[in-house]
């Protein structure tokens, strides 16, 4: 059978002429979909990012390959120009760039949205284009889920390639722990699997490494049996003494849960002139049964509004959605924190919102402003089950718990992005220097701090915050697979 790729190049060397533009390329001599400004699949696609600085950004076309054949093809075409281009799985990802891209080709993969799933194994074959609210749709009543993240909306090609934090890390680490092998274009446009056995250094490299080494086209994951669940929010308006209570849960839960199927998140928000001034927690059981006590800290502070329940993880994923601001630019940092010990639980924890609460009063007078804080744990037991399944670039230890902070900002006026940019430089800037300070008069323990892929700003050195030996690592399975830089120098992301 003649692959697509075979037909474009005949098609090529008998026309005998240099390869124009990708778009104008692809129309002429395949028969890839490639939509163009006026399509309606091009605009509804554009406008499908959680911001609208990405949706600004306006590719030449988008293109929608259905496999890796047709994925293949459009590399190689790329190889023939100096377009530059992104990749699009869900769009999830705010920094300007990273999937989205002015004046070249978008490649989205919302048709390679492939789930395959055995059922005697439990192992599924995921496209791209898959996003965890439709893959935990297509799941239901198989007895099977995946490690997700938490917003069903999150695309899987973004949340898998940064890591992939879940409410069930603790029992099966990363969501990239869970990827068994990935169907992956290389640069030069040919197709290869990478596992453990096959192409092993890429396949660690693709485990926290980015969009930087090659398309994925296929996933595949192992999943894990489960029932219903339990989860949902607990929301509290804010006060210092409500501040103190949820600051101390979370330390105290990162450090004394020995249930690993429990999980929480604790959200702090504010809107404009603080009309919102809120607290939102969220909070899972992998199972109908909630052992006693182990949300006590959080229940016992007194929310206003619980809205916890027995559902299916396909519910929960679907009821999610809510928390993504529409029709605003977003930014998102990160930093990750040694969790404090209980004695000096008060100094950092609630140093580190106070720092908060003070950056983020300069904004409120931003048009649309929504700024939350959201405290992760990162108990030991995430690393351990990590490295318990997979090798990978976090390369996380068991040295301590840690506790991962997600730092958002949304606002309406795009023309104010750089000002916001430098808001949040202050705001996880601060953390880190926090964080530092009490490192080295020994408040904090001094240990390996890696910053989230996932939630980091397109300002943050994600490569320089990994063990030296693993970032090299990186550098040179980048350069053996994309010898001549064609990620490197064309996409956004971090460059190994």
């Amino acid at each position: 059978m003649v692959s697509v790729w075979e037909l474009v190049a005949s098609a090529v060397l008998l026309s005998g002429l240099a390869l124009a533009d990708t778009c104008s390329t692809l129309k002429d001599i395949s028969n890839i979909d490639v939509t163009n400004p006026l399509d309606l699949s091009y605009l509804s696609e554009q406008d499908d990012y959680w911001s609208t600085s990405c949706s600004a950004m306006k590719p030449t076309c988008i293109i929608f390959p259905k496999n890796a054949e047709e994925v293949a093809a459009i590399v190689k075409i790329l190889n023939n120009n100096t377009e530059n281009f992104a990749i699009k799985s869900g769009g999830h990802n705010p920094n300007n760039g990273w999937s989205s891209v002015q004046g070249g080709p978008l490649i989205s993969t919302q048709k390679m949205d492939q789930v395959i799933l055995d059922q005697e194994t439990g192992i599924a074959r995921v496209g791209p284009g898959q996003r965890l609210d439709s893959i935990s749709a297509e799941l239901q009543g198989t007895g099977w889920t995946f490690v997700g993240g938490r917003i069903g909306n999150t695309g899987v090609g973004g949340l898998v390639l940064g890591g992939g934090l879940s409410y069930m890390s603790a029992q099966y680490g990363w969501a990239a722990s869970s990827v068994l092998e990935y169907e992956i274009v290389l640069a030069n446009g040919t197709i290869a699997t990478a596992s453990a056995t096959q192409n092993a250094d890429l396949f660690k490299a693709l485990k926290g490494g980015g969009n930087n080494f090659g398309i994925v086209t296929t996933y595949v994951l192992q999943t894990y049996r489960q029932g219903n669940i339990f989860g949902g929010n607990l929301v509290f308006l804010h006060t210092p003494e409500t501040d103190s209570k949820l600051l101390k849960a979370v330390r105290d839960f990162t450090e004394y849960n020995d249930d690993d199927k429990a999980a929480v998140i604790v959200t702090a928000e504010r809107g404009n002139i603080d009309l919102i001034d809120t607290w939102i927690l969220f909070l899972f059981y992998d199972g109908e049964e909630v052992p006693a006590g182990i949300f006590k800290n959080f229940t016992d502070a007194g929310p206003l509004l619980d809205t916890t329940k027995v559902q299916t993880y396909a519910d929960l994923m679907a009821g999610s959605n809510w928390v993504i601001v529409q029709g605003s630019v977003v930014q998102i940092g990160t930093e990750t924190i040694p969790m404090p010990s209980a004695k000096n639980g008060v100094t950092v924890m609630e140093g580190i919102h106070a720092h908060w609460r003070n950056i983020s009063d300069t904004v409120l007078l931003e048009p649309g402003i929504v700024a939350s804080i959201a405290y992760q744990p990162f108990p030991k037991r995430i690393a351990e089950a990590a490295k318990e399944r997979s090798v990978d670039l976090i390369d996380a230890d068991d040295a301590g718990h840690r506790l991962i902070l997600e730092l958002n900002y949304s606002f309406l006026p795009q023309g104010d992005y750089g000002k916001m940019d430098l808001i949040l430089q202050q705001t996880y800037g601060g953390v880190r220097e926090r964080v530092l300070g009490w490192q080295k008069d020994g408040t904090l323990p001094d240990i390996y701090l890696p910053v989230f892929m996932n939630y980091g700003f397109h300002q943050q050195d994600y490569f320089a915050r990994l063990r030296p030996e693993n970032r090299a690592f990186a550098h040179a399975v980048s350069e053996s697979v994309d010898p001549t830089g064609f990620f490197r120098t064309r996409i956004g992301g971090w460059k190994p």
